[in-house]
């Protein structure tokens, strides 16, 4: 049987408690809503696989993550997709350091892939309709400044009965970049 799995990056436990704070509060005033009770994450990408599979490609994503720069990201406003979502933003620094994550893995990572995210966001709403995209800017219209650093990535396995993606493994970040082909020429 395959399970549904997802690579995330995950910060740390004050920004998930400062966005859990944000989606309840939105929650109080236009009622449940999809991604109301995920855990603050940034998704780099979902597959599928079996349980005897996994293990082979945590070692993949060790390797991967073996060789990534750890990076400081800073979310510094909101905005919105046409698709209804709302959501905590980077600064453009912060934006071209994780679409430089996203395809270091999305180039390594040799499982086919269900979806690859391109555009990184932190998402506090999914499928908002547009009057409910209104609330929310008018609840979070005070400036934001978050930071953490971008040391590791989560995996996560979809809990059917919960519904909700849960972390199974983490990956640290340890900058021991690999030689490359392409960096041979260089030198």
């Amino acid at each position: 049987m395959q399970n549904r799995y997802s690579i995330v990056i995950s910060p740390p436990e004050e920004i998930i408690a400062l966005v859990k704070s944000m989606k309840e509060a939105l929650a109080k005033e236009i009622g449940w809503f999809h991604s109301k009770n995920s855990l603050a994450h940034i998704t780099i990408n979902e597959f599928m696989a079996t349980e005897n599979k996994i293990e082979s490609i945590k070692k993949q994503l060790y390797n991967i993550c073996d060789a990534i720069q750890p990076k400081t990201v800073s979310l510094d406003h909101f905005d919105t997709f046409s698709n209804g979502a709302f959501f905590l933003a980077p600064d453009e620094v912060s934006k071209t350091n994780l679409k430089h994550i996203f395809k270091q893995f999305n180039q390594s990572f040799k499982v086919k892939t269900l979806f690859k995210n391109s555009e990184p966001h932190l998402t506090i709403g999914r499928q908002l309709k547009p009057e409910h995209i209104v609330i929310a800017y008018r609840l979070f219209s005070n400036p934001i400044a978050i930071q953490f650093v971008c040391d590791n990535i989560a995996l996560r396995l979809f809990n059917p009965t919960k519904k909700q993606f849960e972390i199974i493994d983490r990956f640290d970040f340890n900058d021991n970049p690999k030689p490359t082909l392409e960096q041979g020429r260089l030198f």
